[in-house]
């Protein structure tokens, strides 16, 4: 009698896997905002060089890319290395920028070791109270 319910359909095709926008919409907005804040940094109010947009396309690409791979691995990751992942991300991406600005290489590290362990903590908060 309940023979119908196991034989498989056929004809109808799987369905198709839909990655969701938010996979590369998040980096890829990042990306764009960084680029865009340090080429400004970089620029200083004056001419808008070749070299100046180059910075500034290449910051946000590598950013972009950073996030879209820590995005797809983090599931694989325990919880304490994926917050150390977003922790390093945040810390290393911010103190460049404040590098950017003229600032000396002791302060820009500063700043990102400050901030990075801020957005370690931010984000072990997140992912512990999540599980």
């Amino acid at each position: 009698m309940t023979a119908h319910v196991s034989v498989p359909v056929r004809g109808r095709p799987a369905p198709a896997r839909h990655r969701p926008v938010l996979s590369w919409a998040v980096p890829v907005t990042l990306g764009v905002i960084m680029g865009c804040y340090a080429t400004a940094i970089v620029r200083g109010g004056g001419e808008l060089t070749g070299t100046r947009l180059a910075l500034g396309l290449v910051s946000g690409a590598a950013l972009a890319v950073l996030c879209f791979g820590l995005g797809r691995v983090q599931n694989r990751l325990p919880l304490e290395l994926r917050a150390a992942a977003y922790g390093v991300l945040t810390g290393a991406s911010i103190g460049f920028l404040y590098s950017l600005s003229g600032a000396s290489i002791l302060a820009a590290s500063m700043i990102g070791l400050v901030l990075g362990a801020g957005g370690l903590v931010a984000a072990y908060y997140y992912f512990y109270t999540r599980e």
